[in-house]
């Protein structure tokens, strides 16, 4: 279904926010854009939320604000995200409709008040949205103002997993289209356990809650379905806007933590240009590595392209436990770290602050105190550098390292039994990933079954569910000597949720030279203790080496004397074996050593504390661009030639980074 992509065009890189104008009285409209000059603002979101206001009654359009808004930003130069308005119903469509309302696991619908009250499925939803798709696309398809059409708005944030009976019946046809009958179903979900088996398909439906513990399998495939039914809806409002519009189209992904319902790599091909949305995220214990993680991940979404921005914040969110401000110049590294990591385009969520309703504790370019502010002159000040380093445009970020990443496998762990809830998808990767990071290592995020042959070193955490070929083209590239380290609880089934018998660890069992008996996990807070003096926590497992090399083993605990890290030369590579998870130095000195065996550089080499500092450098046509980032306190020195943009200085040889900035050094074509 992919498609020839349309280019997202822009002079330089996009500055810009969400904007709501129909919160705020049209007088208020010309400040605004004359403070958006003023900030560097080049490129506005509008029309999110928008559907109550341009068809109030069913119907009947009033499309005179948005004409008027649309006008007058473009008259200050300022080009449009125009959203298609169809995120949230109008009260009038569910009250007339109340079936389009979702229906979560437990059988009871949820209501109107919120936002995104639709099912995915609901043919009268569609009908709905995209007859006002129709008029809004049919009325600025070919408007100058309008750069970039943004479908609906952060899709199935709230809403995926709908269990009504509509969706019901869409999930059964699914499944047809993928099993062909019955039998097929039957030995894909295993259902021979617990007397589950199905004799007719009207029998299935989705997983709704249970007295016990629910079909693997079926949970598995009502994700895949989810992910396929909110992408079959995206493409019907792509299409009416491909009909209608030569600007480029998108919408914003959620690639962040705890946002897992949709696998976004089967809907980037249908992306003009991938945009996500990023909030940093306080429940973790690192979210700087995390928010670099997501930038890498958007930019793999889009085979390397530069990608956008849509939203973060200049500040607080407004739904976290504790929704944390923002300390002096962190606007600026976030920013420039997203930049850094390929984003073409910076944008916030939101212009100015809301008044009233569930977001009026969320940060903003403007926020409630005004322009006499921190935040505003961050806001400015950042819209300078942006513009300053408008020649970043269009290069793309080198990496020689890969990490493997999978939606399905995140699902399939997630599931309700498995031998310990205290480890999660995510901790494995994040884990993986930080350790990475804190060496200084530029990642490339890929899929399963991605072409390696870029990456130096590859490391594969936790891929619990993996067919047969993705493995193949990891332990193939390992045999033609690649460095690869793959993780625990990694290899454990197949794409139906099936073990690989024979000992954990499946398809990579050869090329590990181990074969794993049993996973024998602890409870959290208790330490574990390896032979090589390291630390590890949540996980051991009980062993036998066949050809691999005994790098560490469990010194106490309930895999004590068994293999923690081994190292097994496979072809002309090594395929190396991490049974537990490393305390966080530990974990970093595993990746140095492997960086080291396979010839992998940071970026740069640095001259002080570097645990707080990233350096990522993006490579153009002409010239090739050094990022700096430092998240400490401390000042740095890094070994650079060239000019610097942010200061708009020359450096020779090295370049002070005092704490708390950002740095980005134009190099020559050859560096």
């Amino acid at each position: 279904m992919t498609r020839p992509a349309r280019p997202f065009e822009h002079d330089g890189i996009a500055f810009g926010c969400d904007y709501n104008p129909e919160q705020w009285a049209p007088d208020v409209w010309d400040e605004d854009i004359a403070l958006m000059q003023q900030a560097g603002v080049d490129l506005v979101a509008i029309n999110i939320f928008g559907w109550s206001h341009l068809e109030p009654r069913e119907g009947e359009f009033d499309f005179s604000g948005l004409d008027d808004i649309i006008g007058r930003l473009h008259a200050a130069g300022i080009r449009v995200n125009l959203g298609t308005g169809t995120s949230s119903p109008p009260a009038w469509l569910t009250r007339a409709h109340p079936e389009v309302l979702p229906m979560v696991e437990d059988g009871t619908r949820r209501y109107p008040g919120g936002r995104q009250a639709w099912c995915p499925s609901s043919p009268v939803f569609r009908a709905a949205a995209l007859r006002l798709v129709e008029a809004v696309a049919g009325r600025y398809g070919e408007h100058p103002a309008v750069s970039l059409w943004h479908v609906s708005n952060e899709l199935g944030c709230h809403n995926a997993l709908c269990h009504c009976d509509v969706s019901a019946a869409a999930f059964r046809g699914w499944l047809r289209a993928k099993y062909g009958t019955i039998d097929g179903l039957n030995r894909a979900w295993g259902t021979a356990f617990w007397s589950q088996t199905y004799r007719e398909w009207d029998e299935i439906g989705t997983p709704r809650a249970t007295l016990s513990s629910r079909n693997p399998g079926q949970m598995l495939d009502f994700h895949r379905f989810s992910s396929d039914e909110l992408l079959s809806y995206y493409r019907a409002e792509a299409d009416v806007i491909r009909r209608l519009s030569s600007a480029p189209i998108t919408t914003n992904f959620m690639v962040t933590a705890h946002i897992e319902n949709l696998d976004y790599w089967s809907w980037a091909g249908d992306m003009d240009v991938v945009a996500n949305d990023h909030y940093l995220d306080h429940r973790l214990d690192d979210p700087n590595a995390e928010l670099s993680f997501a930038a890498d991940l958007s930019r793999g979404l889009g085979g390397g392209a530069p990608w956008i921005l849509m939203e973060h914040s200049t500040g607080a969110v407004n739904w976290q436990p504790l929704n944390k401000a923002k300390s002096a110049g962190e606007i600026l590294r976030n920013s420039l770290t997203h930049v850094a990591r390929g984003a073409d385009g910076v944008c916030f969520f939101q212009w100015r602050a809301s008044l009233q309703g569930s977001e009026k504790f969320h940060s903003a370019m403007l926020p409630h105190a005004g322009t006499d502010s921190a935040v505003w002159r961050e806001v400015v000040a950042l819209g300078g550098i942006v513009d300053r380093i408008g020649e970043v445009a269009g290069s793309r970020v080198e990496a020689s390292a890969a990490l493997v990443f999978s939606w399905e496998s995140w699902w399939a762990t997630q599931n309700e039994s498995r031998p310990s809830k205290a480890l999660g998808y995510l901790d494995q990767v994040h884990a993986a990933y930080a350790a990475l990071h804190a060496q200084g290592l530029t990642v490339d995020i890929v899929a399963p079954g991605a072409d390696l042959s870029a990456y130096r070193l590859v490391v594969v955490p936790g891929l619990h569910l993996v067919r047969a070929a993705e493995a193949a083209v990891i332990t193939d590239w390992i045999a033609a000597g690649g460095t690869a380290l793959v993780t625990f609880y990694s290899g454990t089934v197949d794409e139906e949720d099936r073990v690989w018998a024979g000992g954990y660890t499946g398809p990579f069992r050869d090329a590990l030279g181990l074969r794993i008996e049993e996973f024998a996990p602890v409870e959290p807070g208790t330490p574990l203790h390896l032979s090589d003096g390291g630390t590890a926590h949540l996980w051991s497992e009980r062993s036998h080496v066949t050809t691999a090399r005994v790098e560490a083993s469990f010194s106490d605990g309930p895999s004590e004397g068994h293999p923690a890290v081994t190292r097994n030369t496979w072809g002309s590579g090594a395929a190396w074996y991490l049974a537990t998870l490393p305390s966080a130095a530990d974990y970093r000195a595993l990746i140095a050593r492997l960086a080291d065996e396979a010839g992998v550089p940071p970026a740069a080499r640095v001259c002080g504390a570097t645990d707080a500092v990233e350096i990522v450098r993006r490579r153009g046509v002409d010239a090739s661009f050094l990022f700096i980032v430092n998240h400490g306190s401390a000042p740095i020195v890094v070994e650079a030639t060239g000019r610097e943009l942010v200061c708009g200085t020359e450096v020779s040889g090295h370049v002070d980074v005092p704490g708390g900035a950002v740095r980005i050094i134009r190099e020559e074509a050859a560096a």
